[in-house]
């Protein structure tokens, strides 16, 4: 059985703050011989001093120094526990699980997640982001309670969703790629004969979404849109980009928009939630993003 509770760490911590017994009791609203006979009792049960004593004044040993360094996090996680579980008990999740597709930083969501954590709610919040059926695919199975995804969501329901945004896509290469002495609209089988920079879908058991690429194309696969478009500034090969974010980079003349005759529409994404689960902190969440996310909140 455990000789140290949550109970003789904070006492032990209380005395150490104050300097004394007699502090450490008024402090913590008990007699000086409670205090007293607690710490005794600890030391008797460990085999070792914890404190110096000096008269009314002591001070910890290294033993005791050592016990506080962890008992200070016990003590803390103790506290946040009871704090969570008084929340919970008013309706808010003990966690709060949010996923964005990886076009979108997560830095996008600083101001509401400052929001988020001065509600003081106990919930603690997990973020993490997919690409393309990915995102969608974390909700599905039940690893993300919301999520702010690209394209449609899967059939077979068990989810709402509202659009909160959409982008356009140009057809982008460098000044100096082949394709741009075609001066025409490209064809399929112009771009059959270049390679394509793709994003992997990061869907892990539903089939692979591919956006613009054509069946037998020559490809490059990169882990996110910021791979992409430092792979087709560097001249590695073709394909649609977001205009919002490579809007600099068109002006500038790093990169050149080509007309082709199979244009790319714009993608919707789309703010999702489980309809079985809706606790108070995912009804905030909804309600937060429930508003026009792009393309202002697109940096790179």
């Amino acid at each position: 059985m455990l000789k140290l509770s949550l109970e003789a760490i904070e006492i032990v911590d209380t005395i150490a703050r104050h300097g004394s017994f007699a502090a450490a009791s008024e402090r913590l609203h008990k007699v000086p011989s409670t205090i007293s006979y607690a710490v005794s009792k600890l030391e008797e049960q460990l085999g070792l001093a914890l404190f110096v004593r000096n008269g009314p004044r002591v001070t910890l040993t290294p033993a005791g120094q050592e016990m506080l360094k962890e008992g200070h996090w016990l003590l803390a996680a103790a506290r946040q526990l009871e704090s969570r579980m008084r929340q919970i008990a008013t309706g808010f999740e003990a966690e709060l699980r949010l996923a964005h597709d990886s076009l979108i930083p997560t830095s996008a969501f600083n101001p509401d997640i400052r929001a988020f954590e001065d509600l003081n709610c106990g919930t603690r919040l997990r973020i993490g982001t997919e690409t393309l059926t990915g995102t969608w695919e974390m909700l599905r199975e039940g690893r993300a309670d919301l999520i702010v995804a690209a394209g449609e969501g899967p059939a077979g329901g068990g989810y709402k969703a509202v659009a909160v945004g959409s982008l356009d896509f140009a057809f982008c290469v460098t000044a100096t790629h082949p394709l741009v002495r075609l001066k025409r609209p490209l064809t399929r089988d112009d771009l059959l004969e270049h390679t394509a920079i793709v994003v992997g879908d990061g869907a892990r058991s539903s089939a692979d979404r591919t956006v613009g690429l054509l069946l037998g194309q020559r490809r490059i696969t990169v882990p996110s849109m910021q791979a992409k478009i430092a792979a087709q500034m560097a001249g590695l090969g073709h394909g649609f980009l977001p205009r919002a974010c490579v809007r600099a980079d068109l002006e500038q003349g790093v990169l050149v928009e080509l007309q082709v005759e199979e244009p790319r529409p714009p993608e919707t994404f789309w703010l999702a939630w489980s309809t079985e689960r809706m606790g108070e902190a995912l009804k905030w969440w909804i309600q937060q993003l429930d508003r026009p996310l792009l393309p202002g909140i697109l940096p790179f």
